[in-house]
């Protein structure tokens, strides 16, 4: 009974109600990610996502645990891929550039009504906590958001960048696909990618925090 006590006096619960915030946040930023995917996906007449259970808020049908221990260890991790067929699609790289956009614009859709609601609770009765968490996410999924659109394959703005490429490039780049997420942890691992990350938040985090009264 007392190594019981003594074990349980010993737990850093701020450090595990931090934790439990963490995985919180990157939930609700993920889940909003790789949902919109499936929803625009659908409405251009794929109903691939739909199909396999991906228009939905359940966690458990977008969370890969790997990358949801990635994500909240390093801020860097990743959810399972909504699957996409663009034959479905009428122009199918339109398509897909639209599919893959929808991904990053609802994470800094989702910032800037977090830091509106910010905004109207910081003169309500709002606990700090509660302000601290909104912020949080928001700069996560800001973070989320821009990360996903650096334009190497698998992220969301390869594809983006792939409407814009002549079929031969396009082709070219989607080859090297299975390279791309090897890069990306090789420039995540030696810091490449940390001050254009950094500046391109820091600066769309100060933009928002202007458009809803915050600065």
């Amino acid at each position: 009974m007392n190594y019981l006590q003594n074990l349980w006096n010993a737990l850093d619960l701020g450090s595990l109600q931090d934790t439990l915030l963490r995985v919180a946040s990157v939930l609700i930023c993920l889940i909003l990610h790789e949902t919109c995917h499936g929803v625009a996906a659908f409405f251009l007449g794929d109903p691939t996502a739909k199909r396999n259970h991906r228009l939905s808020l359940n966690p458990l049908r977008h969370i890969d645990w790997l990358g949801l221990a990635a994500m909240v260890l390093t801020g860097v991790g990743w959810a399972k891929p909504v699957p996409v067929n663009p034959n479905y699609f009428k122009r199918p790289k339109l398509g897909m550039a639209i599919t893959a956009l929808a991904g990053p614009a609802s994470n800094l859709l989702l910032s800037l009504w977090l830091l509106l609601g910010v905004r109207v609770m910081i003169d309500g009765a709002a606990s700090v906590a509660l302000i601290t968490f909104m912020l949080d996410t928001a700069i996560l999924s800001l973070g989320l958001g821009v990360f996903n659109l650096i334009p190497i394959p698998p992220l969301d703005g390869s594809k983006i960048l792939a409407a814009l490429l002549p079929d031969k490039q396009y082709r070219l780049l989607m080859r090297y696909e299975r390279f791309g997420m090897l890069l990306i942890m090789l420039l995540v691992v030696f810091g490449a990618l940390g001050g254009v990350m950094g500046t391109a938040i820091s600066w769309l985090f100060d933009l928002f925090c202007r458009i809803v009264g915050l600065m």
